[in-house]
């Protein structure tokens, strides 16, 4: 924690409320404002993103050392597990959601294209604002 400054570490946890406050306003806005109903499948990008985020800060930051390799050390190789299936939860997720846009874009049958464009907008907020709170928050 040593390279961020403090004002960071102060502000840092707030900016990343108000971005996953601003992905899920988008989200609810698009749901609420959809002349067709949305089906449960256009809901699972939005709640895997957001356990993605809720995943890799699960793990401190300070715990995961990449200056030196011990063989003796087990748990580090599990936080780096950790956080690798928490990117790749992440990563499917958007890509689902970019799926989803492109699916109903082509075939005219789900909701409209503003929620499908919210539903990528959720997804790349949600993980933003996980990855800013990761970087700034400390355990102090």
């Amino acid at each position: 924690m040593d390279n961020l400054s403090p004002m960071w570490e102060i502000m840092g946890p707030g900016i990343a409320g108000a971005v996953f406050g601003a992905g899920w306003w988008f989200w609810v806005d698009a749901v609420v404002c959809s002349a067709v109903k949305v089906s449960f499948l256009h809901y699972l990008p939005e709640i895997f993103a957001s356990l993605a985020a809720l995943m890799f800060n699960c793990v401190n930051r300070d715990d995961v050392s990449y200056d030196y390799y011990s063989p003796y050390g087990d748990s580090e190789w599990r936080l780096k597990l950790w956080l690798f299936v928490a990117y790749v939860v992440s990563f499917v997720s958007l890509s689902a959601a970019v799926g989803l846009l492109i699916q109903d874009a082509l075939t005219d049958k789900g909701p409209s294209v503003w929620t499908d464009v919210a539903s990528v907008l959720q997804c790349v907020l949600v993980l933003i604002s996980g990855l800013i709170y990761w970087i700034c928050h400390s355990e102090d």
